[in-house]
């Protein structure tokens, strides 16, 4: 399933995304009653069972004439697929090739940083460049979202405790993140973790470590490349960050960007995001992530 939050009279609500447009899941589940859940994180909170509630809906509404239900996506305003994870852990220099055109050595063991709450923004929406920095930077990422608590799991058993994943966008302020030898305050700027525009179940994505990956800045493709360069794929991921902290539901992991990023460029040839920039994250199987970055007020 390809499941979305979207605003509605300022309440977050819940879509599935099928071939005729997007299912109001409040609305459906009432006609058909159904107790659904009616956010992501309650789908999350209910595991298997959410899934079947939801999967049901999805039936209901495709062997129905009634089509009141079904909402356009061109009309919606989306929201992040998740709104409070409890952690956002990012992986920094985890494609060979985006490590070696930033003239790093090679990790042997994941870089961990991380983003807050704050940082999430949404697919169709806008992401205002900070006042203290000039050099924000793209980074196209596939997202996993844990579906059940983790802890001191094995590689074999990883992708089993995945609720889905999604296209999100890492974006950078590399003069921030130059600072210290601590990346955060160049990570965790407001609006720097877009997330969306789908949560795509992992029954749909088999092999997480195969996924053609790009971006592209006003239509101009920036990054291009494929999750099987990554240095440590999901499994290892998930597994080592579960032997430091337990993964709870919601959590989100951010695995690292291919080569292609602006501070991979020359330093004469480095061009950063501006106010008015469409900035476009394409993932096989997940759609595709747009945001636009606006000034900074």
């Amino acid at each position: 399933m390809k499941l979305l939050h979207y605003k509605h009279s300022d309440q977050l609500r819940l879509g599935v995304k099928i071939e005729e447009g997007i299912i109001d899941v409040a609305s459906a589940s009432q006609v058909f009653g159904i107790a659904a859940p009616q956010t992501i994180e309650e789908a999350l909170a209910s595991g298997e069972e959410a899934a079947a509630q939801l999967e049901t809906v999805m039936k209901r509404v495709l062997n129905d004439a009634d089509r009141s239900y079904l909402l356009e996506e061109a009309s919606l305003s989306f929201a992040p697929v998740v709104t409070n994870p409890q952690k956002i852990i990012c992986v920094g220099l985890n494609y060979r090739k985006h490590a070696e055109e930033t003239k790093a050595e090679i990790p042997t063991s994941p870089i961990l940083f991380n983003k807050f709450a704050n940082a999430l923004s949404a697919h169709g929406g806008s992401v205002e460049l900070p006042l203290a920095s000039d050099e924000v930077d793209y980074e196209a990422e596939l997202a996993i979202i844990i579906g059940k608590t983790a802890k001191n799991i094995e590689e074999a058993d990883a992708l089993s405790y995945v609720f889905g994943y999604s296209c999100a966008n890492d974006l950078s302020a590399r003069n921030l993140q130059r600072r210290t030898s601590q990346w955060m305050l160049g990570k965790s700027c407001d609006g720097f973790a877009p997330i969306g525009p789908y949560l795509v179940t992992a029954d749909e994505v088999p092999d997480p470590d195969g996924l053609s990956i790009s971006c592209s800045v006003n239509g101009i493709q920036k990054q291009h490349s494929n999750t099987a360069d990554m240095i440590f794929s999901c499994r290892s991921i998930i597994s080592y960050i579960s032997k430091h902290m337990t993964l709870v539901p919601g959590d989100v992991i951010l695995t690292g960007t291919p080569e292609g990023v602006v501070i991979g460029y020359p330093r004469d040839e480095r061009v950063y995001l501006q106010a008015g920039d469409i900035v476009s994250v394409q993932i096989e199987k997940l759609g595709e992530l747009t945001v636009t970055m606006s000034k900074a007020n």
